[in-house]
C-alpha cells in the first residue's frame, strides 16, 4: 500500500491511495476456493462445483467485495499513521492512469478541528436569583383558578371575560366564505380568540341580539384567500355566560391532587413546584449564556459533512413534526438549507463539549445521573416507576446522560467566568420559555 497526503484547506484533505493487483487477484483465489466449499449448484454436490464455473459465477462479486475491502483498509491505515481524525464519509474515486500493476485512488475528506479556547476569565454571566413566597404562590393559585372557570348563563349585556355563544356568518363580496359561519359557537369575550374587530364587536350584547359589522383581515392573515381582505360579519347572540371561579377549598385542592383536601399541603406542593421549575429556568438560563460563551471563544472551522448531516437530521425532524401537526409535509417543502446556521452551531458546540469532557474528566458520573433521575421521577404521580423506567434499558438513560454532561460543562464554564447574581421578578422569569 502507497498513499500521499495533500492539503486542500482548513479541514480538507485529499490522500492518493495505491493497492496492488497481484495482492487483489490473490484474495480473490482465495476467497472463491472458500465459496467453493460449500456453494451449491443444480446438478453438483455441495462443495463439488467445477472451480471455473465458480469463478464465472461469483468472480465478479467476489472481485468486487476484495477491492472494496481493500480500499477501505488502506484508507483507514493511511489515516492512522498520519494521525488524523476523519470527519464524515470520505469521497473515494478511481484514477484513470494508475501505474502498471497498480489501482490507484483518491480519496477526499474533511478532518475534525483542533479545538482551542479562548481565555474565559473575562466572560461575565448572570444568574437569575428568585425565591418563592406567599405572592408567587397566590398568584399561580389564580392561574389554576381562571383554568377551571365554570361559566353560567346571564340575563345582561356580555363584558369582558364572560362567554358568549353565538351564530356567525361571515361574506366577502356578498359570497359566504370558506370557514366563515358557524352555529353555537362558544367564545370569551377579550380572550384573545378572535380577531380584535370581531372581539369588540361581542361586547354590550345580550341574548337574542344581533349585529352586522365589516372587518379587514389582516395582510398576514394565515388564509391567504382572506389575507387584507374587506368582509361583513354578522353575528346573533345565543346566551351569554359569567365565570365563577372555584373557591380555594378542600374540593380545589383534592383537584389539584391533594388527596384530603388540605389547603396548606396544596400550597406546600405548589411551592414545591414552583421551585422546581424556577430552578430549571435558571439552569437553563445560565447555561445557554455558558454554552453561548463557549461558541464565541472558539474561532475555529467546523467540518462541512457534520453540518450538512446535521442539516438534513434537522429538516427531517422538521417535517416529522409537521406530520405530528396534521400537516401532509409532501405540501410543505422543508429545505435543508433552512437549518445550515443553527446546524453549524449545535456541530461547533458538540466539538467544543466532547473535547472539554475529554480533557477534563467531566463525563456523567452515576450518582449524577441518579441525582437527575430522581428529580425528573419527583414529576410524576408515581416516581419509583419511572426510576425502574430509566433503569431498565441503557438506552433510557441517554438523554439524561447527555444532560448531566452539559451541565458538568457548564460548570466547567462556570468555574473560570465572572458569575453575578441578579434579582429577577416571577415575571421575568417566566418569560422565557423552559428548556431544560
Amino acid at each position: 500500500m502507497q498513499t500521499n497526503e495533500v492539503t486542500l484547506g482548513a479541514l480538507e484533505r485529499r490522500i492518493d491511495l495505491a493497492v496492488s493487483l497481484a495482492d487483489i487477484e490473490k484474495e480473490v483465489a482465495a476467497r472463491v476456493q472458500r465459496v467453493a466449499r460449500t456453494v451449491k449448484m443444480a446438478g453438483f454436490r455441495p462443495g463439488k462445483v467445477p472451480l471455473k464455473l465458480v469463478e464465472q459465477t461469483y468472480g465478479p462479486q467476489v472481485r468486487a467485495e476484495v477491492l472494496g475491502d481493500a480500499v477501505e483498509s488502506s484508507f483507514r491505515l493511511a489515516v492512522q499513521e498520519q494521525k488524523l481524525r476523519v470527519a464524515g464519509t470520505p469521497n473515494i474515486e478511481p484514477k484513470q492512469d494508475a501505474a502498471e500493476g497498480k489501482m490507484e485512488f483518491v480519496a477526499s475528506f474533511e478532518v475534525f478541528p483542533e479545538v482551542v479556547l479562548e481565555d474565559l476569565t473575562a466572560v461575565e454571566i448572570e444568574r437569575p436569583a428568585l425565591s418563592v413566597g406567599d405572592a408567587e404562590i397566590d398568584r399561580t393559585i389564580e392561574v389554576l383558578r381562571k383554568q377551571r372557570t365554570a361559566f353560567e348563563k346571564a340575563e345582561r349585556a356580555s363584558q369582558e371575560g364572560d362567554r358568549v355563544v353565538i351564530d356567525f356568518t361571515g361574506r366577502k363580496d356578498g359570497e359566504v366564505f370558506a370557514g366563515g359561519q358557524a352555529s353555537d359557537f362558544p367564545v370569551v369575550v377579550g380572550g384573545g380568540q378572535m380577531l380584535p374587530e370581531f372581539d369588540a364587536a361581542l361586547r354590550g350584547l345580550s341574548a337574542g341580539e344581533s349585529k352586522t359589522f365589516d372587518l379587514t383581515f389582516p395582510a398576514e392573515y394565515h388564509a391567504k384567500e382572506l389575507a387584507g381582505q374587506a368582509v361583513q360579519f354578522e353575528i346573533t347572540v345565543k346566551a351569554v355566560e359569567v365565570p365563577i371561579l372555584p373557591e380555594v377549598d378542600a374540593t380545589f385542592a383534592q383537584a389539584l391532587g391533594v388527596a384530603d383536601g388540605d389547603v396548606t399541603k396544596m400550597r406546600a406542593e405548589i411551592k414545591s413546584n414552583l421551585e422546581r421549575e424556577i430552578a430549571r429556568r435558571i439552569r437553563a438560563r445560565v447555561r445557554d449564556q455558558a454554552l453561548e460563551a463557549l461558541s464565541k471563544a472558539a474561532g475555529f472551522e467546523v467540518p462541512k459533512a457534520l453540518v450538512d448531516g446535521e442539516s438534513e437530521r434537522m429538516a427531517e425532524a422538521a417535517k416529522q413534526d409537521l406530520v405530528r401537526r396534521g400537516v401532509d409535509a409532501k405540501n410543505v417543502p422543508v429545505e435543508k438549507a433552512w437549518f445550515t446556521e443553527q446546524a453549524s452551531t449545535r456541530v461547533k458546540l458538540g466539538l467544543i463539549v466532547a473535547d472539554l469532557v475529554d480533557k477534563h474528566d467531566l463525563q456523567a458520573k452515576p450518582e449524577q445521573v441518579r441525582a437527575r433521575v430522581d428529580e425528573v421521577a419527583q414529576t410524576y404521580e408515581r416516581p419509583e416507576e419511572v426510576v425502574r423506567w430509566y433503569y431498565s434499558k441503557p438506552e433510557n438513560l441517554r438523554d439524561v446522560q447527555d444532560a448531566v454532561v452539559e451541565e458538568n460543562v457548564v460548570e466547567w464554564v462556570l468555574g473560570k467566568a465572572k458569575v453575578a447574581e441578579r434579582a429577577v421578578s416571577f415575571d421575568e422569569l417566566m418569560e422565557q420559555a423552559p428548556q431544560a
